[in-house]
């Protein structure tokens, strides 16, 4: 019997494209199609406002990764986010965005 050892975050970084750590495994995600990419993007404008507007956190749009500690997942990509933690400069954020949006593509 082989034992599969978890994928961690540093294999994550590794992989081009879209990709997140779901079950001890990196799922590679595809792209965005056209009216959920518009969607995600006019969602993380608004987001974008509101921190403008008060100063506050900062909003990210489609392809910033997440550092969680959640069940069955370590690592999340949202089509929009809105973040209040530190800054991480070229790695992923740590800890879940206060806000994120999920947007529906064709076969969801």
């Amino acid at each position: 019997m082989s034992i599969k050892t978890r994928a961690t975050i540093d294999e994550l970084y590794k992989v081009e494209g879209k990709a997140e750590l779901v079950q001890g495994e990196i799922v590679e995600m595809p792209p965005a199609g056209d009216a959920p990419g518009v969607a995600g993007f006019h969602i993380a404008m608004r987001l974008h406002d509101y921190a403008q507007q008060t100063g506050r956190g900062r909003a990210y749009p489609d392809g910033v990764g997440f550092h969680v500690n959640l069940p069955h997942r370590e690592s999340f990509g949202p089509d929009a986010a809105y973040h209040i933690g530190r800054r991480t400069g070229m790695r992923c954020l740590e800890g879940a965005p206060i806000f994120a949006v999920e947007v529906r593509s064709e076969n969801d």
